[in-house]
């Protein structure tokens, strides 16, 4: 496979320098940009469809970058979907080429990605995305993770479960866990994320897991899919 065959799909965060969003905020954007996106009519039947399908087939990496000004309205004007979750805004893409970005996307920054929680996060709605509290990531890359746990629990879903979910406007929440917690998630067969180790983190670590009542009541089956995963 070349590499104009690989695709990626982009996430771009508004990072404003006077006001960058909550950290917990950007996580739960990205996560419900990934959501959005995979229960639009245009990447189940229409125009996204076939480089969604694509995507899907060889992972499900994603690439997390920002834009703020001027950046961030060019960004509005390529055709996409933004999600505003509390004090963060994210803009999901339609994937791309690997090595073949739009101009007004291959130009914004991966790095500066550093964001904190200044206030803690409101209880969790939803399912929950719990994050590997021994693992170290930037914003960015828990980011990508939210979004892939997030797009395991969908694949990973009934079709009641599903129009559930998304009655309740795809609510999802990220947390990190407890170390106790982590390893009773890690264990659970849950739908857990392992990295692909592209950036930050060792092939294979396992980053994140969702966790939903009725992927533990209906016994969770891993969809059958493309490879995970990576950001």
């Amino acid at each position: 496979m070349s590499e104009l065959d690989k695709r990626v799909l982009p996430l771009v965060v508004r990072i404003e320098r006077a006001e960058p969003p909550e950290r917990t905020d950007a996580l739960e954007a990205a996560a419900h940009a990934v959501l959005t996106l995979l229960t639009d009519p245009r990447a189940n039947d229409g125009e996204w469809a076939e480089a969604v399908r694509a995507w899907e087939t060889i992972g499900i990496r994603k690439v997390v970058r920002r834009a703020r000004g001027a950046e961030w309205r060019r960004v509005l004007a390529l055709e996409g979907i933004t999600v505003a979750v509390r004090t963060a805004e994210v803009r999901v893409h339609p994937p791309v080429p690997l090595d073949d970005w739009p101009k007004d996307l291959s130009r914004l920054q991966v790095k500066g990605t550093e964001l904190a929680d200044a206030t803690p996060p409101p209880p969790a709605s939803g399912p929950v995305l719990w994050l590997n509290p021994g693992l170290e990531m930037s914003a960015g890359k828990a980011m990508a993770q939210a979004g892939h746990a997030a797009q395991l629990a969908w694949w990973g879903s009934d079709l009641a479960a599903r129009q559930a979910w998304l009655a309740d406007g795809l609510a999802v929440a990220v947390r990190t866990a407890r170390t106790g917690q982590w390893d009773e998630l890690a264990g659970s067969g849950l739908p857990m994320v392992r990295d692909a180790g592209f950036t930050e983190l060792e092939p294979g670590s396992c980053t994140a897991v969702a966790e939903a009542p009725w992927l533990w009541e209906g016994g969770y089956r891993p969809a059958a899919r493309g490879p995970l995963t990576g950001s």
